[in-house]
């Protein structure tokens, strides 16, 4: 089978995000939002993450997180923007999730931090980014989220 996926990121994100705002159980399931308060990013692009994203979570019962975030990139030197779009899973054991839920820092490789993504941009420069997918391995930091993301070949 061929592998589809490039080894090597185009883009490392550190988004900073701000504490989780809890809006409840809807059909059995947590909702709530983390807001995405500015970040960097760099590799093939590089630049800021502009604050007012936010990730819309969806807890199963397992504790699983259903993914869901979109914010904006500010690519350096360029004044091109870029939207992310990000939906994913994040998942482990009950003790893993429960440390992430209590902000400690846990190892990246003991849960399981995957994202697709698709990007939207008016920038000539920047018009290869909306005719791809990539996929993004994840680590959650006590108050940032670091990301590092491959193209779908």
């Amino acid at each position: 089978m061929t592998n589809y996926l490039s080894s090597a990121a185009i883009f490392e994100l550190a988004l900073d995000v701000g504490t989780p705002a809890d809006m409840g159980t809807v059909n059995g399931h947590g909702r709530r939002l983390v807001p995405i308060l500015g970040g960097t990013f760099s590799g093939e692009y590089s630049g800021t993450v502009l604050p007012g994203g936010a990730d819309w979570q969806t807890v199963r019962p397992d504790g699983t997180l259903e993914l869901d975030a979109r914010y904006v990139l500010a690519v350096a030197g360029s004044g091109a923007t870029v939207e992310v779009h990000s939906e994913g899973l994040r998942s482990g054991s009950p003790e893993v999730l429960a440390r992430l839920a209590r902000g400690e820092v846990v190892a990246a490789n003991d849960y399981y931090f995957r994202t697709a993504m698709r990007f939207r941009t008016a920038s000539p420069q920047l018009d290869r980014l909306n005719a791809i997918l990539a996929v993004a391995v994840g680590e959650r930091l006590p108050k940032q989220v670091r990301i590092a993301v491959y193209p779908v070949l």
